[in-house]
């Protein structure tokens, strides 16, 4: 793992191509990433983006590098580790060098507002408990578990409908829609807090999926249009986009199609 972080690291820092992260990314959960910053900045915050990245740690949105491939998600074919133990010392390994900064050193500079999915969470475990040791005030949404000195919102889909977008966002919209509730400077107050999960208790409602089903044709046409819009984009990705339209599709036979349709290509 040592070897292999190290070698990802030396071709990251020697590619001849780099970009702005802020032009780097996109899909709706970059969408979204970027109008919480002006959300945070409405609230009366000092915001600054920053992201978590499977590839290259944590990083300002100013910063740029190469074009990458590179996910914690695990059965993936960009996956940086087979497990969760694995996830977090390839992390370990990304930020001894390449990461810009700790979770620990942004806690020191002022309140922090995570968003991570529960698999970057778990990988980044051992910061995150550093961080709610050292920081005065972080507010988490999503993750995987309670961590001390964390505030924490757990991922809620019966927010989905009310907030919109897809499931890959809804942590991110949900982080924006709290900020719309603040009414001080702080972003953990009990009366920020009770405001919003008062209105979250009001609008959540169970997702109920009544997809519909699709032909081998049908699919097809979907892949060969996402990919024409989107390249680049994961079979997963893609799996996830079409269910969350309301169809439906087994994992088994999208992963056949898909990888014809690739094929041809």
């Amino acid at each position: 793992m040592k070897e292999r972080s190290a070698l990802w690291k030396e071709r990251v820092e020697s590619a001849s191509v780099t970009h702005p992260l802020a032009d780097l990314y996109c899909g709706d959960h970059w969408t979204q990433s970027r109008r919480l910053e002006a959300a945070a900045s409405k609230a009366g915050f000092d915001a600054r983006l920053w992201v978590a990245s499977a590839g290259l740690g944590l990083q300002p949105v100013s910063e740029s590098a190469p074009a990458y491939a590179a996910t914690f998600s695990t059965r993936h074919a960009d996956s940086v580790a087979t497990s969760t133990d694995g996830s977090a010392k390839w992390w370990g390994h990304l930020q001894d060098g390449t990461g810009r900064a700790t979770l620990q050193e942004l806690g020191n500079s002022g309140p922090v507002l995570l968003v991570l999915s529960e698999v970057y969470a778990r990988a980044m475990t051992a910061e995150l408990h550093a961080l709610g040791e050292t920081a005065s005030e972080t507010l988490l949404f999503g993750g995987g578990e309670e961590i001390p000195g964390i505030h924490r919102v757990a991922a809620d889909a019966g927010l989905r409908r009310a907030l919109g977008g897809t499931l890959t966002s809804l942590n991110v919209r949900m982080a924006a829609s709290w900020l719309q509730h603040c009414e001080d400077d702080r972003l953990t107050s009990k009366t920020t807090s009770d405001s919003w999960h008062e209105w979250a208790a009001s609008v959540s409602k169970p997702e109920q999926h009544n997809r519909k089903p699709m032909t081998d044709d049908e699919v097809i046409s979907f892949i060969r249009q996402q990919t024409a819009d989107q390249p680049g984009i994961s079979r997963t990705r893609l799996l996830r986009l079409l269910r969350d339209s309301g169809r439906a599709c087994e994992q088994g036979r999208f992963a056949n199609l898909y990888i014809r349709i690739m094929g041809e290509r």
